[in-house]
């Protein structure tokens, strides 16, 4: 089945049904945060992860990692959150400064984390209800660990992707 060329009906069906969702739902989402908070969908990414960081900071290259985005992406969205005092950028023992959630930067996801999950919530959660949840994760860990090994393995190195 790997070797065919082409999808079935079915296959056609369903993984445009899943672009189609995936992209309405960004784009939807990510209205939302810029609309009512003033934050990309970037910039909430960043935050979320600072966030939820043990001590508030991360170095760059984590995240990278966690955000799968390029260096240069990386840099480039850190230095304009960074000018509205969303991030900072801390000098450490290490070579490169380790990137700082600020005061304001928190007050901005807490400010909309709460109305993003209620978002989230009536679009996905319970639309899809607990079975459906449960498989579509379980169905998107199946994906992601079938990703990875392919970059593992068989992906040319310059399309790896790696941070």
């Amino acid at each position: 089945m790997a070797n065919e060329p082409w999808f079935r009906d079915d296959e056609q069906k369903a993984w445009r049904s899943y672009l189609l969702m995936w992209k309405l739902l960004e784009t939807h989402v990510s209205r939302h945060l810029q609309r009512e908070f003033g934050l990309s969908a970037s910039d909430f990414e960043i935050l979320v992860n600072l966030s939820e960081a043990p001590t508030g900071r991360m170095r760059a290259f984590e995240l990278g990692e966690a955000t799968q985005w390029e260096k240069s992406r990386m840099s480039h969205h850190l230095t304009r959150m960074e000018k509205r005092g969303l991030i900072a950028k801390v000098a450490c023992d290490a070579r490169y400064p380790e990137i700082v959630i600020t005061d304001q930067g928190m007050e901005a996801i807490k400010a909309c984390a709460p109305a993003h999950a209620a978002l989230i919530r009536e679009l996905v959660l319970d639309t899809l209800g607990t079975e459906r949840l449960i498989e579509l994760g379980e169905a998107g860990a199946e994906v992601a660990t079938a990703v990875e090994k392919h970059r593992q393995t068989t992906c040319p190195p310059d399309v790896r992707g790696e941070c």
